[in-house]
């Protein structure tokens, strides 16, 4: 999955020992971070990925790593999840993934940047009366189409389905494990998009897309005692300051991709 260049025999060089030290550094640390908070960690590879990698390889290997983390972590909390939301949820993505999947839009790195970083932002401007609940299943209908076209478009829907989940009344770990479950279907839908469905598809490198595959689940085992100890109170506190610098990372990139087009 990791692009490759050709040697002169047709064989594919090896990827290179430096990036895939990164990749599993930044596989582990944003697994950790996600087994923790639910969130934050899927937004924080996809930026490592689309600085490394073209966009359908970002978005597929990102699509490997996030259905490891997400289905383990699905499995750790299973008794949390709030199955009605899912189904709501699911209802709402596969609506959008149908639609998109006859346009076949490939975004710039730019317009992913761009994405991830406004998001948060602008579901906060929403009006408290139409603010999302996880427990209403037309707001899963309609945030799961929303998310999925957002996942299509930046690679995550991170701040969007963290806004949805933290504006509910769930307990933290119903928070993980209802999120977890949501994320395996979209990520799934997104690696069959960009892995397959689409002209520009990437190639899956087994030996990376398995390193990938190990490191987020070390990091999403090191994240459960630590969730264990913390409380609702501090979770949603923590949550919401991390997405929000995260999300002014991203804008700080994209005003910095804007600004050398410019030259």
């Amino acid at each position: 999955m990791v692009h490759r260049r050709k040697e002169g025999n047709g064989k594919r060089a090896p990827v290179s020992a430096p990036l895939l030290i990164a990749l599993f550094a930044t596989s582990v640390a944003t697994s950790f971070l996600s087994g923790l908070f639910g969130m934050a960690g899927g937004m924080v590879l996809m930026g490592v990925l689309l600085s490394l990698l073209t966009v359908p390889e970002a978005m597929a290997l990102h699509a490997v790593a996030q259905l490891a983390s997400n289905g383990w972590r699905g499995l750790l909390w299973i008794g949390h999840v709030r199955w009605r939301t899912v189904a709501a949820y699911m209802s709402g993505a596969a609506v959008a993934l149908a639609a998109l999947s006859f346009l076949q839009f490939v975004p710039s790195k730019l317009l992913a940047l761009l994405a991830l970083g406004l998001s948060p932002f602008l579901v906060r401007l929403l009006p408290g009366s139409i603010r999302p609940d996880p427990e209403r299943l037309v707001d899963g209908v309609v945030y799961g189409s929303a998310c999925m076209s957002l996942m299509l478009l930046a690679g995550v829907a991170g701040p969007l389905l963290d806004t949805y989940f933290i504006g509910g009344t769930m307990s933290r770990k119903e928070i993980v494990a209802t999120k977890a479950a949501c994320q395996i279907f979209g990520h799934a839908a997104k690696l069959f998009y960009f892995g397959g469905l689409i002209a520009q598809a990437a190639s899956i490198d087994p030996g990376v897309a398995a390193m990938v595959v190990a490191a987020s689940l070390i990091g999403t085992m090191a994240a459960k005692p630590v969730l264990e100890r913390l409380t609702d109170m501090q979770y949603r506190r923590w949550a919401t300051t991390i997405i929000m610098a995260i999300a002014c990372a991203y804008l700080a990139q994209a005003s910095y991709l804007l600004a050398w087009a410019a030259k």
